[in-house]
């Protein structure tokens, strides 16, 4: 990727970060104590992704961990509720500033710095960060990139953990284009990826732990309003005993969580 290009990729991400910045509700930033703490000690057999992602961080007390992009700063409370010495790296300067405020709306005084920066060139020392920890943030950028970044900022022995978005099949591809809705702050750049592509991502680490969540019916429900109200956790849930039992389905599924181990 040229200079350019690598330019005009970041401008788009940033006015995309902009947008998504100014719809938070700044007079809500204040965590409900029962969303924090199904974060801090989640199962194993957890059927929420974001969940089973926080789950594998395990003690993460005195560690070092870079969030890799770190949004509005919601998963950063948690973070530095876990104990971590939070990096968090955004490449929007407005939601880094969210961040700032939703830290200080949850009272956590912490070891957090935040850094206002690309995720293609991390303004971090070489085998500096303990575990780097990056909920749908890999979709947005140049893998390639990314994943000399990744392994340059670990240390030996070090884990990345990533929550992604992923659309194998050409077919559901073509199912959830007729799916009426479009996230009003998506990016030119932005697309699910492939398990070919998080293949390729981690062909550089030394181990690789992938699992699957959310098959296409999931997404269907998580969109009406009607069935999300009545049938979200069963249908995550249903998927949660599918993708366990019948192995091929994962092929289809539209989650992957993945540790990386350098």
């Amino acid at each position: 990727m040229s200079t350019e290009e690598l330019q005009n990729w970041e401008r788009a991400e940033s006015e995309r970060s902009a947008s998504e910045a100014s719809q938070v509700n700044m007079a809500n930033l204040r965590s409900k104590e029962i969303n924090i703490q199904r974060y801090l000690d989640p199962p194993a057999d957890t059927w929420h992704p974001l969940e089973y992602s926080f789950h594998l961080l395990g003690d993460i007390r005195g560690k070092t961990v870079l969030e890799y992009g770190c949004g509005d700063g919601v998963n950063t409370v948690i973070l530095a509720l876990r104990g971590a010495k939070v990096k968090a790296i955004d490449i929007s300067p407005d939601l880094i500033d969210v961040a700032r405020k939703r830290l200080v709306a949850n009272e956590v005084e912490a070891d957090v710095e935040f850094i206002v920066g690309s995720a293609h060139d991390v303004p971090l020392p070489d085998d500096s960060t303990d575990i780097v920890f990056g909920m749908a943030i890999l979709h947005h950028l140049d893998l390639e990139l990314s994943a000399r970044e990744v392994k340059r900022v670990l240390r030996k022995g070090g884990r990345a953990i990533f929550q992604e978005p992923v659309r194998n099949s050409k077919v559901v591809q073509y199912l959830r284009k007729l799916i009426p809705y479009q996230s009003p702050d998506v990016s030119p750049f932005e697309r699910p990826l492939t398990d070919k592509e998080l293949a390729v991502y981690a062909s550089g680490f030394t181990s690789c732990h992938m699992k699957s969540f959310m098959l296409p019916t999931t997404d269907l429900v998580a969109v009406l309003p009607l069935l999300r109200k009545h049938f979200f956790r069963a249908a995550h849930k249903m998927d949660a005993a599918l993708l366990k039992n019948c192995r091929w389905l994962n092929y289809y599924a539209g989650m992957r969580v993945i540790e990386l181990v350098k």
